[in-house]
């Protein structure tokens, strides 16, 4: 069964990896094929094997299913009027409302809308009131179908709609037609979520103006969108993020809470004389109280994958006890890996899944699982504890590295003290005060809200730790076997022979160092940040980040969002200069956050002094035309703006955009920001001579305002890159400007179609598309 079980997983996360869904009679063979394997199992490897072919076609066939509701082309931005629910927990997104939306009715003739919405209600496009789950509204919307920006090492955006079972996104329309059309539609989705509603609005209105109070949310809810980014970057520093949501340890918790409470109970009769125990045995009561406990924890949480994982563990146990039959702990485990993938075929994109399974699985290899391995006491529960983190901490470096791209050093530390303290302290205290009645819930909240501030204070100290953390590139598939190999070999039972040797296996993983172009190579990554720009230039030795994307929302922007987690994955700790051409959101947006993530030696912008990225700048220089310098025989030279551009208040800042030419060995790109017409007649006139490039980065993202025949003909490359957001407001690129790209015979590349550029500078000039090389099923292009 186990093996089975193992396969029918490898064959659903090998489906993720598809370009194109199987047709139907694909998928019928797979289940055709299976049956004859399973009828005629005679090993572990037929078995396996049945279990893959089951998997792939299983997980096909509900991709084909999720698929099947879309929204067509030609609804996408225009006015529709619908009728339906709020059928998730909205949440305050600073700027408006976020909320998922189940459609019931569709009001606007012969158009069709998938049955479930994500939607954004801006505060520019109504007042939206109070939004509760539950709720039944007629909404004016505009839709469009599922896009997502496509970087590498980047979050799906897509994928995780997907699993969400949503085909279409939007926003509220300001319209007279908007209202509410009733408070509550009972139904048992409806009641779990207006229940966590209620209970998110007792914690913050007990906890009103205190720092920690979505920490609090997450413990009891499992809703973790109000915890900012400062604290996540603490909590993944110290390694403990895994306890800011609702983890198995506290599922299992309450559940056995709930079994030893109705166990003594019963076995009293409730203080009757009805001789309960005669009826039913007080052990199998305890079974099914705890696993009717957990599972209604599990439904508050939001039923992520941990909790999943906890659940499905103690419904097995507790059917087993039912039953009269015993079984192992990997049966269980297994068992449950099962149905998190039956259930939700997508569960294996995401690390929460490999997290959560990775931990329970080290932790049954390392033999803790077994049952009269710890003495009693406290000294017995002290030190399984302490082998329980050291397998864990062991255990997930690989896939920690493989995943994240840093392993916290202090995590073991800072484990030590967070999970007695929020397992025993802070989730009772908040479960217990987000429960009782008003004037004892604040009290017990603001305990709980204590103690956790307590552990900010600790946790804040170790994340400040110079070797805090340690970073490397994410490993290639060969480095990460080696790494598991080590690690089992480190973990293996007590009497294996030289276990510490298998560290060994190790030192591939954390020497390995950045891959970097040839000397006299550059090679230029130009990120998908939706509407802005964000291009990374290499060298031999030497790194330039040309602009940093737009600021999305308050504390939200392409720094952190895109171009962090790139440069982690690869193993880029620092910047030798940064460019950010002028002041435009959409350009220096990602500034603030990337000064404060990464080491960035030097700063060149045209920013006035007052600005946030120059106070943050460890150096700064201005722009200036006649700029040059040289790494590793690339020249990198500055053609605009003019020093008494500075001097001309007049000027927009588009006018004053950094404008950069980088070339090697023939091979050129010009970057040229938000220049206009006039910037780009003035560059023509006085250094026409060195426009020529193979690449342009269009100006100013392909508006009407740039990019004149004269510009194009003096620089006259064969590719062009357009950074635009996927259907933007500005309409970027305009058609006519698009079409005269065309007509001068250029290769024009888009990030909203081709998510992230890459374009390696050699004898020639190579250009890969994100979206072509990671082509997956659910894109739709």
């Amino acid at each position: 069964m186990r093996s089975t079980i193992l396969g029918f997983v490898a064959g659903a996360a090998f489906l993720q990896t598809r370009a194109t869904l199987p047709e139907f009679w694909q998928i019928a063979a797979c289940a055709a094929a299976a049956s004859t394997l399973l009828f005629a199992m005679r090993g572990v490897l037929r078995a396996a094997l049945a279990g893959v072919l089951t998997g792939f076609g299983w997980a096909a066939f509900i991709a084909h299913l999720s698929l099947a509701p879309r929204l067509d082309a030609a609804d996408e931005g225009r006015d529709i009027e619908i009728v339906g629910t709020v059928a998730k927990l909205p949440h305050d997104a600073g700027q408006g409302v976020r909320f998922q939306f189940a459609v019931e009715r569709v009001l606007t003739a012969a158009t069709r809308v998938p049955p479930t919405l994500a939607l954004s209600w801006y505060r520019g496009e109504g007042e939206p009131g109070q939004l509760r789950p539950g709720q039944r509204w007629r909404l004016t919307v505009r839709l469009q179908r599922p896009h997502g920006n496509a970087n590498p090492h980047g979050f799906d955006y897509e994928a995780w709609l997907l699993g969400q079972g949503i085909r279409a996104t939007g926003y509220v329309r300001a319209a007279g037609g908007n209202r509410r059309l009733d408070d509550f539609v009972l139904t048992p989705g409806h009641l779990v979520e207006r229940s966590r509603d209620a209970l998110r609005a007792r914690i913050l209105d007990a906890l009103q103006g205190q720092p920690y109070a979505a920490v609090i949310v997450a413990l009891v809810v499992g809703d973790q969108r109000g915890i900012g980014q400062p604290e996540w970057d603490v909590f993944n520093r110290t390694g403990v993020s895994h306890l800011v949501a609702i983890s198995g340890l506290h599922i299992t918790m309450v559940a056995g809470l709930a079994a030893f409470m109705l166990s003594c109970l019963w076995r009293r009769s409730f203080f009757t004389r009805a001789q309960l125990p005669l009826r039913l045995p007080a052990q199998k009561v305890a079974a099914l109280g705890g696993a009717v406990a957990a599972l209604l924890y599990v439904l508050l949480a939001g039923f992520g994958v941990p909790a999943q994982r906890t659940l499905y563990m103690l419904a097995v146990v507790a059917a087993a006890l039912w039953m009269g039959r015993t079984t192992s702990v990997s049966r269980i485990l297994c068992l449950a890996l099962g149905l998190v993938v039956l259930l939700d075929p997508w569960a294996v994109l995401w690390p929460g899944f490999w997290l959560s399974f990775g931990a329970v699985g080290a932790i049954l290899y390392a033999g803790l699982g077994r049952v009269g391995r710890a003495r009693a006491g406290w000294r017995g529960s002290l030190r399984l504890a302490a082998r329980t983190q050291y397998a864990v901490t062991l255990g997930l470096v690989p896939l920690t590295l493989l995943l994240f791209s840093q392993v916290s050093l202090v995590g073991p530390l800072a484990n030590a003290i967070a999970i007695p303290l929020v397992s025993f302290v802070v989730t009772p205290l908040a479960l217990a005060g987000s429960l009782l009645p008003a004037p004892l819930a604040q009290p017990v909240l603001w305990c709980a809200h204590l103690a956790l501030a307590s552990l900010a204070w600790v946790l804040e100290w170790l994340a400040a730790l110079p070797l805090a953390v340690w970073s490397a590139p994410a490993p290639p598939p060969p480095l990460f076997a080696l790494a598991l190999i080590g690690t089992g070999w480190m973990l293996a039972p007590r009497g294996w022979p030289h276990r510490w040797a298998g560290a060994a296996a190790w030192l591939p993983l954390f020497l390995l160092q950045p891959t970097r172009p040839e000397p006299g190579r550059f090679d230029v990554t130009a990120f998908d940040v939706g509407q802005g720009m964000a291009l990374l230039v290499e060298t031999h030795g030497h790194r330039l980040l040309y602009d940093t994307g737009p600021r999305y929302a308050p504390g939200q922007d392409a720094g952190g969002r895109v171009i962090l987690p790139y440069l982690r994955a690869r193993g880029i700790r620092r910047l030798d200069t940064m460019v950010v051409s002028h002041s435009d959101l959409d350009h220096a947006g990602g500034a603030p956050t990337l000064l404060e993530a990464l080491r960035v030696d030097h700063v060149t912008s045209s920013l006035g002094p007052g600005h946030r990225v120059v106070h943050g700048a460890k150096a700064h220089t201005p722009c200036v035309g006649g700029q040059r310098w040289e790494w590793d025989g690339v020249v990198f030279e500055m053609l605009h703006p003019t020093p008494a551009s500075y001097d001309d208040p007049s000027l927009k800042a588009n006018a004053r955009s950094c404008t950069l030419r980088i070339a090697a060995h023939g091979r050129a790109i010009l970057l040229a920001a938000d220049i206009e017409a006039a910037q780009e007649a003035a560059l023509v006139a006085n250094a026409a001579g060195k426009l020529r490039a193979d690449v342009l980065l269009a100006p100013h993202h392909g508006s009407g305002t740039s990019s004149t025949p004269a510009f194009l003909a003096a620089v006259r490359p064969s590719i062009a890159l357009f950074q635009v957001g996927h259907r933007n407001r500005y309409k970027h690129p305009k058609k006519e400007v698009f079409a005269r790209y065309g007509e001068h015979a250029i290769e024009r590349l888009r990030t909203d179609e081709a998510g992230a550029i890459g374009l390696e500078f050699g004898a020639t000039v190579r250009a890969r598309s994100y979206r072509r090389e990671h082509a997956r099923y659910w894109h739709g292009r």
